[in-house]
């Protein structure tokens, strides 16, 4: 377990510089990435079937184990970071298809790069896996239908379509991967490993092919855009810890909540509004995809370093106790 942390730490570290660097080569160079875009759902699948590969039955016995938890953590996802996207969209005055896309990535479900910041954060972890892992099954239906809701005041929105676009790149990627693991269990436990890294490649290319059709687009409306995505994802911590505060929830799960509500899986809203949108509507999801890792890696920072200033504190207390008790 201890080496799957440690793995997915260094991926994630790897994951938070280098989806910058591929965003700014992008924008600089964007004849040597543009030709990734075609391929950007069955990228995305591969990070799904990884993530198949990975579930093990824990990870849904805790919502059993955490029910109250694990349904204030869902229902803050998926009403949050959506209703957070609209107020921006007719606050900002935003453009229709940037409207669309902000709205369209906070209706996505939680992103897996949200666990690693959680544990980096020394926060409940077991809360925010099966978080991400129930918010990614219910997806296929929860968010089309809140697209549909939100977003057909700016764009056509045709909730069938994605519907079963979600499922073909979410839920058959994932279901195969669950499948793969059954059936050659040892090959995957030696492969594990690897798959972080290989989710890495594959959101940097994503990230890439979106910025580079998408440069002029970015150069003129940059700006605006990064506001937005800026607002959408530091309000949605802030919320989302409140939410968690709200319903009485402990330290550790507090800020499992707010990294998994702040967090979303961004690969995904990029993919649905190059297929149903345009180009330009991916854009909020790309910017949201390098912002978010910085963003996510900066507050599980504090939160650590907090953390271990807390301790530290609580033994020096402990110390001063035992000096000062009476023999």
């Amino acid at each position: 377990m201890s080496t799957a942390k440690s793995t997915g730490q260094l991926a994630g570290n790897l994951l938070s510089v280098g989806v910058l660097l591929i965003a700014v080569l992008a924008f600089l160079f964007p004849k040597a990435f543009s030709w990734i875009a075609p391929h950007i759902s069955i990228l995305l699948g591969i990070v799904m079937f990884g993530m198949g590969m990975t579930l093990t039955a824990a990870d849904f016995k805790e919502v059993l184990r955490q029910p109250k938890q694990v349904a204030v953590g869902v229902v803050a996802q998926f009403t949050i970071m959506p209703l957070l996207g609209y107020l921006l969209a007719v606050g900002l005055n935003l453009p229709p298809e940037i409207a669309a896309g902000v709205i369209l990535v906070g209706c996505c479900p939680g992103g897996t790069a949200s666990n690693v910041m959680t544990y980096l954060a020394k926060g409940n972890t077991a809360l925010s896996v099966t978080m991400t892992s129930v918010t990614t099954l219910l997806a296929p239906i929860v968010t089309p239908a809140l697209v549909l809701l939100l977003a057909s005041r700016w764009l056509p929105v045709s909730a069938w379509d994605m519907f079963m676009s979600v499922v073909q790149i979410i839920l058959l990627p994932i279901a195969l991967g669950l499948v793969f693991r059954m059936l050659f269990r040892k090959a995957v436990e030696r492969s594990i490993r690897v798959m972080p890294y290989v989710s890495v490649v594959c959101i940097m290319a994503i990230v890439a092919a979106v910025v580079a059709v998408n440069q002029k687009n970015i150069a003129q409306s940059g700006l605006l855009i990064i506001l937005a995505v800026v607002l959408h994802n530091v309000l949605g911590y802030l919320i989302g810890y409140g939410a968690a505060r709200l319903f009485g929830l402990n330290y550790a799960d507090k800020k499992a909540v707010s990294i998994e509500v702040g967090m979303q899986n961004s690969g995904l809203g990029a993919a649905l509004a190059a297929a149903h949108f345009t180009p330009l509507a991916a854009v909020p999801s790309a910017i949201f995809s390098v912002w978010h890792n910085i963003s996510g890696s900066l507050l599980a920072s504090w939160w650590s370093r907090r953390a271990g200033q807390e301790t530290a504190s609580a033994g020096k207390d402990d110390r001063h106790a035992i000096e000062t008790t009476p023999e």
